[in-house]
């Protein structure tokens, strides 16, 4: 038998075997020679919504093929570094219940393979970390290997496809239908070609979208268009949030760590934000603009202090992934924090509508901020008892996985966003908005309830300062839902979005980006694809049709999919 007869044959006998939805037990299609995937979905992207929409398409039998631009699956908690921004009640409600098995099996690492205290083992909340920022500061690493262990059986038996640092670079495109992928190993120069029934753009920044011609939004949106309450006066599609280069560093008293002076850092040390309202100062000092109030606020740092310095926040208990007192004395020389503060923001250019060797350009501009900030600690930097500076302070590259001791990626906080057929408003989420177009009291009123709610989440709108001077914005939401309509283009039929490039605006992007809502996003159009393929059916219709979409919500309700607040 030839080569591809046996293909052939192998195909015939899937589809045989599968008889719709299952068809994943058997692996992607590999035509061998000409480097070519065939199979029910295509993500691009591998972070938490890539994730998060491969496993449930994985567990309702789907062949799967995902890419990565790096070689960590994860994003925002692995190859991006930051510890999950989550809600007050994510141990209970408000999540997925996949995103609380991955909670779970993130402790469960812990326990089985750390040396931790009896206090510490028995906390059914063990938070390794003990950040104030989340319940569940862990390191980029163990998020990693929880990820790659899920996945591991199905990469193993062939269902998915797992291609590492693998770029999108460009699109077979029929009308409003993707027939293939193609994509680039950037270790090989290898070109396979990628088709499949339906395709899913998990990437940070949206990069399906222009690739597939799919019509979708950048930056901020006018008031006279979106009607939000903070809104600008005029739309600017540049105008996006800082992303950051984040890093992690322990500190060890008595000994020095310092680096080498940065190439940038005189730039960087007498740098002061060009915003409004304006900034208090320099960008490399501890008081910075308190995001609701819009005044100057101290911020403390003290590698040995508590969540408090003299009343004010420790930085350094801000993001910290290792509280070494919860582990056997000796295991750690020092706690662990991890470095994503409104110092490191990088403000001076966008990573989207700009070409490859622009992105690049800010990107190493970035990481000449983030090294120069530790630089200042270790040198520069003011410390409670009168003194300057922290050389204690270590770079960990080994915690990141990287050379030079940041992050794999950039944080991005801000994405293409789908043209959809619903759009998520300020009006719909936000308390004071809400309250204007109710006509009813903060007290009296909840977010909008959407008839065809495929998740749930809960935080604020909390957007950073932007490249093109807007302050933060930051402000209250109600616990809220997410519409099916924001998952669906306007035009395009099989291609569907999983990240921060959902049908919000500028605005709401603010509290829909946040690690479990991009979860949950990931997993309910993982389930969308698996439900219109078993049922012969098209997103569109799903949605449109009462009967079907009642029929898939209790679908994913079955599979633990939160949809709406109790």
């Amino acid at each position: 038998m030839s080569i591809s007869q046996h293909h052939s044959t192998r195909r015939r006998f899937c589809g045989a075997v599968a008889g719709g939805a299952i068809a994943g037990i058997c692996s992607p299609s590999w035509a061998g020679v000409g480097q070519e995937y065939s199979t029910d979905v295509v993500i691009i992207g591998g972070g938490l919504g890539g994730c998060a929409a491969a496993i449930a398409a994985l567990r309702n039998g789907l062949k799967v093929v995902m890419t990565e631009e790096t070689d960590w699956i994860g994003g925002q908690p692995t190859s991006q570094g930051v510890p999950p921004d989550e809600h007050a009640l994510i141990e209970t409600s408000g999540a997925n219940q996949s995103y609380r098995e991955l909670r779970s099996r993130i402790r469960r690492y812990y326990r089985d393979n750390f040396p931790l205290t009896d206090t510490a083992r028995q906390s059914s909340h063990f938070n390794p970390g003990n950040g104030s920022v989340s319940r569940l500061c862990a390191q980029p690493r163990v998020s990693l290997a929880v990820l790659e262990q899920w996945l591991a059986s199905f990469e193993a038996s062939g269902q998915l496809v797992l291609l590492r640092e693998h770029i999108a670079t460009t699109a077979d495109v029929d009308g409003d239908q993707v027939r293939a992928i193609t994509v680039r190993s950037k270790k090989t120069g290898d070109s396979p070609v990628l088709r499949g029934k339906y395709f899913v753009d998990a990437t940070e920044l949206g990069d399906l979208l222009p690739l597939t011609k799919t019509e979708y939004v950048t930056g901020s949106e006018a008031r006279s268009v979106t009607k939000e309450l903070h809104a600008g006066e005029t739309a600017n599609p540049e105008n996006h949030q800082a992303f950051t280069m984040c890093f992690a560093v322990d500190h060890l008293r008595g000994e020095d760590h310092t680096i080498d002076r940065p190439e940038a850092y005189g730039f960087w040390r007498d740098f002061v934000p060009q915003l409004t309202p304006p900034w208090p100062g320099p960008l490399m000092d501890f008081t910075y603009t308190h995001p609701r109030s819009m005044t100057p606020k101290r911020l403390g740092f003290a590698p040995s202090g508590g969540h408090s310095v003299d009343g004010a926040l420790n930085l350094w208990t801000y993001r910290r992934i290792i509280d070494r007192s919860q582990f056997e004395p000796g295991r750690f020389a020092g706690d662990i924090s991890l470095i994503n503060w409104p110092q490191n923001d990088y403000l001076l250019g966008n990573l989207v509508g700009v070409s490859e060797d622009e992105a690049s350009r800010h990107i190493a501009s970035a990481k000449q901020l983030s090294l120069s900030l530790l630089y200042w600690l270790q040198t520069d930097a003011p410390r409670p008892d009168g003194g300057t500076g922290f050389p204690g302070l270590r770079l960990r590259p080994d915690l990141m996985g990287t050379t030079d001791g940041l992050a794999k990626a950039p944080y991005v906080r801000e994405s293409r966003r789908i043209q959809a057929q619903f759009t998520v408003l300020e009006e719909h989420v936000g308390r004071e908005n809400r309250s204007i177009v109710t006509g009813k009291p903060i007290s009296e009123i909840r977010a909008a309830a959407f008839a065809d709610s495929v998740g749930v989440g809960n935080y604020a709108i909390d957007l950073h300062p932007t490249s093109c001077g807007d302050n933060y914005i930051d402000f209250t939401t109600f616990p809220f839902q997410v519409p099916l309509g924001s998952l669906l283009p306007v035009r395009m039929r099989n291609l569907l979005p999983a990240c921060k490039n959902i049908g919000t605006t500028h605005l709401t992007s603010g509290c829909y980006r946040l690690h479990p809502v991009e979860w949950g996003i990931g997993e309910a159009v993982g389930c969308l694809v698996s439900y219109a393929l078993k049922h012969h059916q098209t997103p569109e219709t799903v949605r449109a049709d009462a009967r079907a979409l009642n029929d898939f919500q209790k679908f994913i309700q079955e599979q633990g999919v939160q949809t709406d607040w109790a």
